[in-house]
C-alpha cells in the first residue's frame, strides 16, 4: 500500500490517477485477483483475509478520492486561467446615447409650441370609427378614406390613422378657448421611401368664438414655426382639400438643399411640402355640438421634418436600428 501511495501522491493529472484506480479495481486489477485467492484458502483462514483486503482498499479509496478532488481543484484552476479576460485590456472610453433623432426633432416642434402657449393633448391609440372618421366629416363610404389604408380590428375599431381624433375628443371635453397641439404615433398601410406603417404626427388645434380665430392667425403662426425649424426660408400656401377644414392648404417651404433654384430633392420646383393646414369645417363643429366657435388647424409628419432636417434620403433607415447611422445624432 506505500507503494501505491506514492504513485497516487506523485499523479500530475487525473488521467493518471484513473490509470492507478483501473490497475487496483478494475475487473483484472489488483483486488480483483487477491480476492479470486479466497477459493483456494482454508475456511477458517478466509474471513480474516476478506478483512483485510476490505480495510485495504478501503484504505486505497480515501486516498483516491482526497487526490482526486485535489486535482480536480488544479484542473479547474488551470481551465478558468485559460479563459480568464483580462478587462482591463477593454480601455474604450464610455460613449453617451443620444435621442432618436425622430424624437428630437418632435421635442423641438413640442418645445415652440408649447412657447405659444399650446397646451399637449394626448389620446389611445385603437380608436372607433366616430372619433377617427365620421366626426371628421369622413362619412361612411367617403373616398377620401381611402387616402387613409386604415388598420381595422373588429367592431369598428382601428388604429388612428392620424392624431385629429385627440382633437374631436378635446372639444367633447373641453369647452372653448381651445388651443391645443396632439404629438403622438399613428398608422397606415404603407411602406416605401417615404411611408411607414407607424409614424409620429403633430396636429394642432385652436377653437375660439366666432370672428375670434381666422386663417391670418394660422398663416402668420405657421411661417413663424417654419422658420423657427428651418431658418430663413420662404413660406408659400396652395389651395387643396382636407375633408375636416374649409379653406383648407398645403404649406410649401423653399427647398433647405438648393435655396429655391431647383434640385433633385424638389424636383426642380424650388418647393418643398412640408404640412397640411386649413379652417375647422363647420360640420366637424356640428359633430361635437359646438356652436357660434372659429378655429383653424394643422398637422405635420415628424419624420419628414427630420428627414429634411438630417438629409436622410429613406425613411426606413429611421426604424431599422442601424448603429451605424444612430451614432451621427450623439
Amino acid at each position: 500500500m506505500n507503494e501505491i501511495q506514492e504513485q497516487i501522491a506523485s499523479c500530475k493529472d487525473l488521467k493518471s490517477l484513473e490509470a492507478i484506480r483501473i490497475s487496483m479495481l478494475g475487473k483484472k486489477g489488483y483486488f480483483a485477483e487477491q480476492f479470486a485467492k479466497m477459493k483456494s484458502l482454508p475456511k477458517d483462514e478466509k474471513k480474516d483475509f476478506a478483512q483485510k483486503l476490505n480495510e485495504e482498499k478501503e484504505d486505497f479509496l480515501n486516498l483516491f478520492q482526497v487526490a482526486k478532488m485535489k486535482l480536480e481543484a488544479i484542473a479547474i484552476a488551470e481551465e478558468m486561467k485559460e479563459e480568464s479576460v483580462d478587462v482591463t485590456l477593454f480601455n474604450s472610453k464610455p460613449t453617451c446615447g443620444a435621442l432618436h433623432p425622430v424624437m428630437a426633432t418632435m421635442d423641438k416642434i413640442i418645445e415652440y409650441f408649447v412657447s405659444m402657449n399650446f397646451s399637449i393633448e394626448e389620446g389611445p391609440l385603437v380608436e372607433d370609427d366616430f372619433h377617427n372618421f365620421e366626426a371628421l366629416n369622413l362619412p361612411k363610404y367617403h373616398p377620401a378614406r381611402d387616402m387613409q389604408d386604415t388598420f381595422y380590428f373588429k367592431d369598428s375599431m382601428l388604429l388612428r390613422t392620424h392624431t385629429s381624433p385627440v382633437q374631436i375628443r378635446t372639444m367633447l371635453n373641453q369647452k372653448p378657448p381651445i388651443r391645443i397641439i396632439s404629438p403622438g404615433a399613428v398608422f397606415r398601410r404603407d411602406y416605401d421611401l417615404t411611408h411607414t406603417p407607424m409614424f409620429h404626427q403633430v396636429e394642432g388645434l385652436v377653437v375660439d368664438k366666432t370672428g375670434a380665430v381666422s386663417f391670418a392667425n394660422l398663416k402668420y403662426i405657421l411661417e413663424d414655426f417654419l422658420k423657427y425649424m428651418f431658418g430663413d426660408v420662404r413660406v408659400r400656401f396652395r389651395p387643396s382639400f382636407f375633408p375636416f377644414t374649409e379653406p383648407s392648404t398645403e404649406v410649401d417651404i423653399s427647398c433647405i438643399f438648393c435655396k429655391g433654384s431647383g434640385c433633385r430633392v424638389c424636383s426642380h420646383t424650388g418647393w418643398l411640402e412640408v404640412l397640411g393646414s386649413g379652417v375647422v369645417d363647420p360640420n366637424v363643429f356640428k359633430a361635437v355640438e359646438l356652436k357660434d366657435v372659429s378655429g383653424y388647424a394643422f398637422g405635420l409628419g415628424v419624420e419628414r421634418f427630420a428627414m429634411l432636417l438630417h438629409r436622410i434620403p429613406d425613411l426606413r433607415s429611421l426604424f431599422e436600428g442601424d448603429l451605424r447611422l444612430l451614432e451621427q445624432f450623439r
